[in-house]
């Protein structure tokens, strides 16, 4: 850094400095937390001093628009209007930063020749998502008129969700609800959290005790809203947070003293949440429709493993 660069502002002085990638590139970079000054996230509009440590980490560009790709798919249910679909654990819905093929998305185009547009490129048929560890039933829109009436569904919170998750610990009564808004965690922008009423999102959970076992509780769980990792974010703040989610189980999978069964939740490899179940209104028929996707193979064995010890 040239002494004539100090105190301009950060992304300003990133733009300049680094060939054929646009301010707003930069700026979008700052904002999650790819960019980083003297080992702290900062704003864009932090002005740069001699001798700062500036560390950059631009997410890939992305394709204008989902690519068919020949991914198999499970389809529940398919008619004129939608298509309900089990989504495998490890799958993204959509194209976004960092991830231009392998989703859900690129696997639609490539099996229907008609899905609307209503979301944009990117996100051809998509209503709703699920989180790339969750696995279960999704339904997705072929018209423009579907995607229109889900999505008032949704916002509306009269599509009804079930989970089952697996969690940590005894969950203490046989029914509860969670109340709590979440939005971004200041200290980890790639993380939510339950925040302030001013500075959250309404978020609301239901769940009940399915079973239960030594060290685990299985949970049934609802869910009025739609927040980005609403249910894991719920649990975990209740202090039973699920099974085999890395990202926010504050390490209770290395807790477990038994180191088999420590060893089985590793071998997981993803967080213990199944949309099992799915209730709509169909959007030409009006006829309530209930989709179930089956518990996977891997979940349900484990399960089953805990009913053996």
């Amino acid at each position: 850094m040239s002494p004539a660069d100090a105190g301009l502002r950060l992304d300003a002085y990133l733009a300049a400095s680094i060939a054929a990638v646009s301010r707003a590139r930069i700026q979008r970079a700052i904002a999650t937390g790819a960019v980083t000054v003297n080992d702290t996230e900062t704003k864009s509009s932090y002005k740069v001093r001699a001798g700062d440590q500036i560390e950059v980490e631009l997410p890939s560009l992305i394709p204008l628009e989902a690519a068919p790709e020949p991914i198999p798919i499970e389809i529940l249910f398919e008619d004129e209007q939608v298509i309900v679909v089990n989504k495998p654990a490890g799958m993204v819905v959509h194209p976004g930063a960092g991830v231009s093929s392998g989703t859900l998305a690129n696997a639609l185009v490539y099996h229907f020749d008609r899905l609307t547009a209503a979301g944009g490129p990117l996100r051809p048929g998509i209503v709703h998502r699920l989180d790339v560890g969750t696995s279960g039933v999704m339904v997705v829109a072929k018209t423009e008129e579907a995607h229109n009436d889900l999505s008032q569904q949704f916002a509306e919170r009269r599509v009804e969700k079930r989970y089952l998750a697996l969690v940590y610990g005894s969950v203490l009564t046989s029914e509860g609800r969670i109340d709590a808004p979440i939005g971004r965690d200041p200290r980890n922008r790639v993380r939510m959290a339950v925040r302030p009423a001013e500075s959250g999102r309404p978020a609301l959970t239901f769940y009940r005790v399915h079973e239960r076992f030594e060290e685990f509780t299985l949970l049934d769980v609802g869910i009025k809203t739609g927040r980005t990792h609403q249910i894991r974010v719920h649990l975990a703040h209740i202090k039973h947070p699920l099974v085999g989610d890395a990202t926010y189980d504050s390490g209770r999978g290395k807790s477990i003293r038994d180191a088999r069964l420590r060893g089985e939740v590793a071998r997981l490899g993803r967080p213990f949440l199944h949309a099992g179940d799915l209730r709509f209104s169909h959007p030409t028929t009006g006829e309530m429709m209930s989709l179930s996707a089956p518990v996977p193979a891997a979940l349900a064995e484990f399960l089953e493993m805990l009913r053996r010890r």
